[in-house]
Parts: structure tokens; sequence; C-alpha cells
């Protein structure tokens, strides 16, 4: 009887272990499960967190991008606005204006002494050459391949005379070295012109400010034998800054025609001194730019060659002028037409 209740009371016990070991291993399970539920969450929320907060620092960081972009375009738009058209167009007349009454005839040559006609020719003495009267043509104011080419195209022999480059007209010294002969057109101090070249010669200037620019221009036009003025009523007018020109003029070698453009010029008196041939404009073709009127200047340079053996004419490159001299090749039977190093 003893044993039988030992047995049963071992019997029981190892039932009740079992069943605490279930329990236990239930309840290891559900810690498990649990501590992996809680792990999940946890975890998965702190990154949906971080990837939310990045989402929003990168939208932040576009938006801050974008706002200077917006501030900084509209800055720079108000700064680039263009100017009224009526503004430009004002501006642009005045241009075109201004340039009309520069480039309108000759007459700038001597406009700043409000003349209607040119000063009148140098008196010469009458002369009954026993060869063919020579008459020599210049084209003054060329700086501009254009030009160059409509004066080649008139098929005559014309002798041009190159402005200095200036920075409207940066190519006139090259388009010169192109051309076997020509002549500079020196820029001289007038009594009343607006429309002044750069370097222009002054009656202030030293010797050693004249010599300079002359020595400028050689290395520009180093083929240059023969200067005339561009306006220069004031300079030519000058005694003493006339004996100034002259003296460096003639120790370079360089010959002065005087485009004579005042009737007070002291040129022919400072050549004298010096012992040298006074040469000067007799007519000036187109200080009208109609072709009829430079058609009649043509003929009086014409009659002024047979009465004095020789000529000087002086036109600009218009259209009329190079046009009016073209069509008057018939004219030209009775005299030689010649460049001015030919002129006797």
């Amino acid at each position: 009887m003893a044993r039988k209740k030992r047995k049963k009371k071992s019997s029981s016990k190892n039932k009740t272990n079992k069943l605490l070991w279930v329990i236990l291993s239930a309840l290891s399970v559900i810690a498990l499960a649990l501590g992996s539920l809680i792990a999940w969450y946890y975890f998965d929320l702190g990154e949906d967190d971080e990837q939310v907060v990045e989402k929003k620092s990168t939208q932040q960081k576009e938006l801050n991008k974008t706002k200077p972009i917006k501030i900084i375009t509209k800055e720079v738009t108000k700064v680039e606005k263009p100017l009224p058209i009526p503004e430009i167009t004002t501006k642009l007349k005045e241009v075109l204006k201004s340039q009309e009454k520069y480039d309108v005839s000759a007459s700038h040559e001597y406009s700043d002494n409000k003349l209607k006609k040119p000063p009148a020719m140098a008196n010469r003495d009458i002369k009954l050459s026993p060869s063919k009267p020579q008459l020599a043509i210049i084209i003054d104011d060329v700086s501009v391949k254009s030009q160059v080419q409509e004066i080649k195209d008139v098929g005559l022999p014309l002798t041009m005379s190159f402005l200095p480059p200036s920075p409207n007209r940066s190519n006139s010294a090259k388009l010169a070295s192109k051309e076997k002969f020509y002549m500079v057109h020196l820029p001289m101090e007038a009594q009343h012109f607006n429309k002044e070249e750069p370097f222009t010669l002054r009656v202030t200037d030293t010797k050693d400010v004249i010599l300079k620019r002359i020595t400028e221009l050689k290395k520009l036009f180093p083929k240059v034998k023969y200067i005339n003025n561009h306006t220069g009523s004031k300079f030519t007018a000058n005694e003493i800054a006339m004996n100034r020109l002259i003296l460096v003029l003639n120790e370079q070698k360089i010959n002065f025609i005087d485009s004579r453009t005042t009737a007070q010029t002291k040129a022919p008196k400072v050549m004298k001194n010096f012992g040298l041939k006074y040469v000067a404009r007799d007519i000036f073709l187109d200080n009208k730019r109609d072709k009829k009127y430079i058609v009649n200047q043509i003929k009086k340079a014409i009659k002024v060659a047979k009465l004095h053996g020789t000529a000087i004419a002086i036109g600009h490159p218009h259209k009329n002028t190079l046009l009016a001299i073209k069509e008057s090749k018939n004219l030209f039977k009775d005299v030689e037409l010649v460049y001015i190093y030919d002129l006797r």
C-alpha cells in the first residue's frame, strides 16, 4: 500500500513539472513575440520619423533655393528693363542728325568760319603751258573699305587722303597700307568746329608735341609723303603754329598741301620762308551735294588748270561726288588727270 501511494505522488509531481514547463515555454514564446512586436513598433516608427524629417529638410532646402532665384530674377529684370521706345528713337534721331550735319558736304572743312562759300583759291600766275594742263583730284576723309572700293570703281587716278584711325575708323591705316600711294588728312584746330577728330593739332602744341604726332602718323602710314589739313582754320591762320608744323614736316620729308579752309592761312608766307613751294587747293567740288553742282565745280577746276597749267580739286567720298567725277570723263579730255605726286 505504501509503494502505491509513493508512485501516485511521483506521477502527480511529474505531471505538475511538465505543466509548469509547458506554461513557462508558452510564456517564453509570448514574451519573445511581445518583444519582437515592441521592437518592430519602435524601430519602424523611428525610421518613419527620420524619413519625414529628411523629406521636410529636403523640401525646405528646395524652397530656400527657389526663393532667392525669384527675388534675383525680379531684380535683374528691373535693372535690365529696356528704355522706352520713344526715348531710343529720339536719341537715334539726334545721332543721325549730327552725322547728317557733319557729312552733308565739304562745308564741314570750313563751316567754322560760317561762310556760305569756301575760301577763295590762292593768287596764282597765269601760265601758258606747252604741255597738257594737269588736274589732281584729292578725295578727303577716306576711312572705310567701302569708300576705298567706290573710289577705285570710278576708274580714274584719284588721290585718296586718309583720316588717321579713331574709334569709329580703326582700320583706316590698314586700308592705306594696301595702296601704292596715299595722303594723310591731318586734323588741325578750327575756329568753331564741334566735330573735332582725335589727336587734332592745336596752335598751343609745341614742336615736340607736333613731332610726336607726326612720328606716330609715320608709324601708322609709313609711305606718307603728302599731308593736307582736315579743317584747321585756326591752326593754319597761326604763323607760329605753322612754322612748327612745316619745320617738322620738312625734317620728316613730308610735303604739305594747304586745303585752304581759311583765307587767313599763313601757309604761303611760312612755305616761302622755308624756301618751299606753296601748294594749295583751288576748288572744293562738293560743298553742295547736288550732282549738277559738283559737275559745274569740276568744269571750274578744269578751267583753272587751263589758265594756270595745274589745278587741285578736293572732294569727299560721297555718292554724288564720285558719280559726278565718273560721268565727267569726257570733260577730262582737255586736261591730264594725275595723282598729286605727278603734279608739276
